[in-house]
């Protein structure tokens, strides 16, 4: 097995008009063994560049990688007891499934019937003993992707990289490679470093997810505590679907109550913020304030009781998901999102009442972006 530490890792490449590239700057990370970690954020954020830097596909230009406590900045990449799964399968497509897998363990010359027995159990786990003799073009793109992971699996790597090896699937059997890689990860015991662009998808595998852009680190958490605690703007608007609702502002004090005041040119929310996490903000503060599309409610679901901020948006469009209705509505020349039962019977174009639920507010600092606490 394999524990991963990176620190203060950077990578500079050099552009087309000799400038420097910054791909990964000033990245530290601790990675458990057996963890399953998973990389997100928008392409161009230096997710597959941390990968292969990991991998020793790429040498860092500053920083560190120890796998097990030995730095590797100089080990090769056969050298470092990975396996690694790539976006394309890039199987030979002139041998079979079972001679594509042992095609690694045959050049490094391990014995013939251990590479028998390494490839029968790695046909087992992946569910491909009825495409052990078929040729890549006649996989569908789901068993084409597991055997690439077998191929790596049949090496018995301590650490797995794997680098956004689902985005060519289709929805329904992304979903399902993603259950059998958790079974996969629980199953063999390795340590795995998962990339991906999709958020959803970061949230439904990691353990813990490193959220990064342009980058540089933006936080690392649980799932549960990215999504209820984002550490920066950035983290609030990638992590969510849809994303949370971000309206600027300035907290003001009226007499013994902190009101969130909009900056808008007509409709303009104003909010109080009694005994909610943003009474405690100083006055004349300027804010970002977050609230995610659940904390945004028809006003008929609120109870009689409080006095809970309402306001009339106009509904631009809905979006089904199952129970739920996410409507998109505007109010002045903006819009936000919230979340409505699908039985409410709501339609484009219609005048609702809205209700903001502050307990749930996020606050941000709009000149650097990184949260407030309140």
């Amino acid at each position: 097995m394999a524990s991963v530490v990176v620190d203060r890792l950077s990578k500079c490449f050099r552009g087309p008009a000799g400038e420097q590239v910054r791909a990964v700057h000033e990245l530290s990370l601790a990675i458990a063994d057996k963890e399953l970690l998973v990389l997100v954020g928008p392409s161009g954020c230096g997710k597959t560049t941390t990968l292969r830097l990991v991998a020793g596909l790429e040498t860092p230009s500053t920083g560190t990688v120890a796998i097990d406590g030995q730095i590797v900045n100089s080990l090769p990449p056969q050298h470092r007891n990975i396996g690694m799964v790539f976006q394309q399968p890039a199987l030979y497509p002139h041998l079979t499934v079972s001679e594509n897998l042992a095609f690694g363990l045959k050049i490094r010359h391990v014995p013939k019937t251990e590479i028998q027995s390494r490839v029968k159990e790695a046909m087992e786990m992946l569910g491909l003993n009825g495409a052990v003799d078929r040729l890549p073009m006649a996989l569908s793109g789901g068993e084409r992707q597991r055997v690439a992971l077998g191929r790596a699996l049949v090496r018995r790597p301590g650490l797995l990289l794997l680098d956004e090896p689902l985005s060519n699937l289709d929805a329904p059997l992304r979903a399902r490679m993603r259950s059998e890689l958790h079974r996969l990860h629980e199953r063999l015991g390795a340590t795995f470093i998962y990339v991906t662009h999709d958020q959803d998808e970061a949230m439904a595998l990691g353990g813990r997810i490193v959220v990064l852009h342009q980058g540089t680190l933006q936080q690392v958490d649980t799932p549960q505590a990215l999504y209820a605690r984002p550490a920066s703007l950035f983290v609030a608007g990638f992590i969510g679907s849809p994303p949370m609702n971000l309206f600027t502002g300035k907290i003001i004090r009226q007499g013994e109550v902190a009101i969130f005041q909009e900056n808008a040119d007509n409709d303009a929310l104003t909010l109080a913020l009694e005994r909610t996490a943003g009474s405690g903000l100083p006055q004349q503060r300027d804010v970002v304030l977050g609230l995610r599309p659940e904390a945004i409610a028809l006003a008929a679901q609120t109870p009689a009781t409080g006095h809970p901020p309402k306001i009339v948006a106009r509904v631009e469009r809905l979006e089904m998901r199952g129970p739920d209705t996410y409507a998109y509505v505007e109010r002045g020349n903006r819009g936000f999102t919230a979340r409505v039962p699908a039985s409410a019977g709501i339609v484009p174009n219609q005048a609702i009442h809205l209700v903001f639920d502050l307990c749930h507010a996020h606050f941000f600092d709009p000149a650097n972006g990184s949260r407030i606490a309140s």
